[in-house]
Parts: structure tokens; sequence; C-alpha cells
């Protein structure tokens, strides 16, 4: 068994709903100003990472409370939970 249950469970990929070309919280704020791009593997939310300055995917996960994303970053699959803070 894997130390985070979380990341034994979810799936390596989902497609987004619905399909979006930026974080979609920013984009609803009129922004355009994040960094890189984060997937919900719950339920396909995209948001942007913590370097980013609104943090969309971290207020995601503190929001729903769905512990794992994946990076949206063409040619990067590496996955990340947020409850155990570790990455797989």
């Amino acid at each position: 068994m894997s130390a985070c249950e979380d990341l034994a469970v979810a799936p390596r990929d989902i497609d987004p709903r619905p399909p979006a070309d930026g974080c979609a919280d920013c984009l609803a704020q009129g922004r355009r100003d994040w960094v890189h791009l984060r997937i919900c593997l719950d339920c396909g939310h995209i948001g942007c990472c913590d370097f980013s300055p609104q943090r969309h995917a971290t207020a995601h996960f503190h929001d729903t409370s769905h512990p794992v994303i994946r990076s949206y970053e063409p040619g990067e699959d590496w996955r990340w939970c947020f409850v155990h803070e570790v990455m797989g």
C-alpha cells in the first residue's frame, strides 16, 4: 500500500469539465496572470499554482477537500496530494 492513500486511488489523468484554456477562477475574474496550471483529479477544475498571485488550485482544495491535483502543463504528469503533502 502506498504511503499516501489519496495518490494510490487517484486517477493519473482526467478530462477537464468544461475544457479550459487557463485557470477557471482567474478567467472568471478577467485575469490571465497565472504562472502554471493544475487540474483537480476529482472534478477536473483547472486552477493556478501557488506561484501565481491568486493560488486558485490550493483555494479549490480548501473549498472542496479534493486531495489530489496534477500538473496541467505540457509534458508534465506529476501529481500532488494536499492532505499528505507528497508528490506521486
